[in-house]
């Protein structure tokens, strides 16, 4: 019997299924709102929601706690500095799953993960960024 095993499994093994999280964790927290499958999507709000909480104590050892979770430090100091700021008078539900219908290729259903009151412009913040620069670097060369 199962009782009292929560998680899904998702057919993956348990360090495939904690390094997958963290990078979803990490990209959730740098674009604010991905697009994955639905039970993915949902075994991630309650690390995401966990992960603002650390954020809103602001202390070292949470900052600590974040690190050695996501592992990106990129995404911490974001985490701390702008999101634990963003929610600082909200008692908890920092992230939402929204619906999206069902994959083309295997008919997956598919679901939107997104942060509460996020910035609309931090979606695809970096790809601009990268994309403005190469466009710059060609500029200079012509």
């Amino acid at each position: 019997m199962r009782h009292g095993k929560t998680g899904r499994k998702l057919n993956r093994t348990a360090s495939h299924r904690k390094a997958m999280f963290a990078n979803m964790a990490a990209s959730l927290i740098r674009h604010e709102q991905i697009v994955t499958t639905l039970p993915k999507a949902k075994e991630l709000k309650p690390i995401i929601d966990k992960l603002v909480t650390l954020g809103k104590r602001g202390d070292l050892h949470a900052r600590r706690q974040a690190v050695s979770q996501i592992g990106d430090k990129e995404a911490v100091s974001k985490l701390f500095d702008t999101l634990a700021e963003r929610y600082k008078d909200r008692a908890g539900g920092y992230s939402r799953v929204l619906k999206a219908g069902f994959r083309h290729g295997d008919a997956a259903p598919v679901a939107v993960i997104e942060l509460v009151d996020r910035d609309e412009s931090a979606k695809g913040a970096e790809d601009r960024a990268r994309h403005e620069a190469e466009v710059a670097e060609e500029g200079e060369v012509a």
